[in-house]
């Protein structure tokens, strides 16, 4: 780093902080600050300033202020109070964002479903929140439209309400609730906010490494702290900067570190749909972005495409995210000329956020005090005590489970789930009665207290950006007819970000592979998809206990030539035989699976 660059950099982070102690106030836990209290403020100061750009729209914060009125203004129509939780099944759009700010308004919990979810996950996500209606967009209906019996049970068949999406083709379903919104008048919105940061804002969705997802408490103040600082912090934005994001919106980095950052700094934020490698460098041009989110496999696919015109023609000053392996760290800003690139750790529902301020390729920060790298069984997760019944840190250079100490600054909030939550706190590890988060990553410590990330302890993996859970997809895939038992695990790809899915079947003579494509391809969302699948020969290896054996199924992985049981790879939505030449193709282009 150059002493100007060295000099800018420290300068950006004096702007940041003093930018920062003048929001102190709403980064109280236990203060007044609400984030639809913070929306007020913004249109304030800056009435006619960008806060939403979408294809060729553009909003400013009056304006989104008066289509999020519109939405309170409906929903308490129907009947929406505070407390009343209201799910939200929508794909990226200017209407998702009026809906949450207009449900935070009433201090409705918005609950944030992941809008891949399909069958008895997506049943679950509705359930296990205590949802009393739906919103969902036209774009989602046909999953909700299959369990429509359930949610009748569930005392919501009469409380879905559709909105309609302009690329879909008009609707005259009873449900569709377009005109109502539209003329709403923002007036009737509630005026006086008494909400709290201590108030639930949403629930957002997390996998846990059992079971199906898991839905995390998420309250005002979490979203104003986290949104706040990085955005005064490791973005360094300011009213005139455009934070451009593509990850979804029911994602914790979507809506804290884009929407969060935005109405946290006044910046305005670009919206996409989805990620695009094709559009994303001629978005960053016309929507004249500053800084982005990614996450680990974005980058890649960047980088993975042929050179361009114009991908070094932006203004961006900045790109943060988590996932950006090392090795292809310095590669990628350089090609695109990102001047800073910072990486950051932290879990949804978690108390040990970390950052990567100086941009060290590989790392994902520091470690902060309340802060510890615990010795544990590397494939179980669980931590390891010693004689004296302690836990015990690890040195540099080896790789441990990340705990964070839990007290009134670093809260863990949980779950709705309070038994969920129960298992995720650590008692006695350094001494007795004090308590620990368990994050369940495994991380490695370096010299200088610096860290990176190592893998995802137990029986979750990463792909795609998202969280697997191998025991609800086996669960899914032992529902399928021929299939006799299911063992689910990640396995690595060479070049590739996480690991895919890999499941070894035990199967009888009713199993059909084409039909087992169809299904899987109906019912698991695209990053659920087992891409491999080893068909058994002989019997489910478990262990002692009876539990299924990961672990050497893992190391034998799909490699060609290793495994006398059939192997098949998921290449455009179909199993076919994974021979040598497959096989090579597979090591040099992850892309053509799925």
């Amino acid at each position: 780093m150059t002493r100007h660059s060295a000099w800018t950099q420290s300068l950006g982070t004096m702007r940041g902080l003093s930018r920062l102690v003048a929001s102190a106030r709403y980064l109280k836990p236990k203060g007044p600050g609400s984030v639809a209290g913070l929306l007020e403020e913004r249109v304030r100061r800056d009435p006619n300033g960008l806060a939403l750009a979408w294809q060729d729209e553009r909003f400013s914060w009056f304006e989104l202020d008066q289509q999020a009125r519109r939405y309170a203004a409906f929903f308490q129509s129907q009947g929406v109070q505070k407390g009343d939780v209201v799910a939200l099944v929508m794909e990226n759009r200017p209407d998702y964002l009026f809906a949450v700010m207009g449900l935070a308004r009433l201090g409705a919990p918005a609950s944030l479903i992941n809008h891949n979810l399909v069958d008895r996950a997506l049943l679950h996500a509705l359930q296990v929140c205590g949802a009393r209606s739906v919103l969902v967009g036209s774009e989602c209906l046909e999953a909700l439209d299959e369990i429509r019996t359930d949610l009748a049970e569930l005392g919501l068949e009469g409380q879905v309400w559709i909105r309609s999406d302009e690329s879909d083709s008009p609707l005259t379903d009873p449900r569709l609730v377009d005109q109502a919104i539209l003329s709403a008048d923002p007036s009737a919105a509630p005026i006086d906010i008494t909400l709290k940061a201590e108030d639930i804002f949403c629930f957002i969705y997390t996998s846990g490494t059992t079971g199906l997802p898991k839905a995390a408490l998420i309250r005002n103040s979490r979203v104003l702290m986290a949104g706040i600082s990085f955005g005064h912090l490791m973005l360094r934005l300011a009213p005139g900067d455009v934070i451009y994001l593509t990850l979804p919106l029911y994602h914790s980095s979507g809506m804290f570190l884009g929407w969060g950052a935005a109405l946290g700094t006044g910046a305005g934020m670009a919206l996409r749909r989805k990620f695009s490698a094709t559009h994303f460098w001629s978005d960053v041009r016309k929507f004249n972005a500053s800084a982005f989110i990614y996450i680990g496999e974005l980058c890649r696919y960047l980088l993975n495409r042929p050179p361009q015109e114009g991908e070094r023609d932006h203004r961006l000053k900045v790109a943060v995210g988590n996932g950006l392996r090392g090795e292809i760290w310095t590669e990628f800003q350089e090609r695109f000329g990102i001047p800073i690139v910072r990486e950051f750790y932290g879990a949804t529902e978690g108390n040990a956020p970390i950052f990567n301020f100086s941009g060290r390729p590989g790392m994902i920060g520091k470690r902060q005090p309340g802060q510890e790298i615990v010795r544990c069984d590397l494939i179980t997760g669980e931590p390891l005590r010693n004689a004296q019944g302690w836990c015990e840190r690890v040195k540099p250079g080896e790789v441990g489970l990340l705990m964070a100490r839990i007290n009134p600054l670093l809260r863990f909030d949980g779950y709705v789930d309070e038994a969920a939550t129960q298992k995720k706190i650590v008692h006695n590890v350094f001494k007795d009665g004090d308590q620990f988060f368990n994050s369940g990553d495994l991380i490695e410590l370096h010299p200088g207290r610096w860290l990176s990330f190592a893998d995802r302890a137990g029986d979750t993996f990463r792909w795609k950006g998202e969280n697997v859970s191998t025991n609800e997809v086996a669960d899914l895939i032992d529902s399928v007819s021929g299939v006799l038992e299911a063992n689910v695990y990640g396995v690595e790809i060479p070049g590739a970000d996480g690991r895919a899915g890999m499941a070894a079947l035990s199967v009888n003579e009713d199993f059909d592979l084409e039909s087992f494509a169809g299904w899987v391809r109906a019912r698991l969302a695209s990053y659920q998809r087992p891409v491999f699948i080893r068909l058994l020969q002989g019997s489910m290896q478990i262990t002692g206990t009876f539990k299924h054996q990961k672990v050497k199924y893992r190391e034998e992985a799909w490699a060609f030539g290793r495994i006398e049981d059939p192997v098949y790879a998921l290449v455009e939505g179909q199993y076919v035989p994974l021979d040598a030449d497959l096989s090579a193709r597979i090591s040099a282009s992850s892309s053509i699976l799925g």
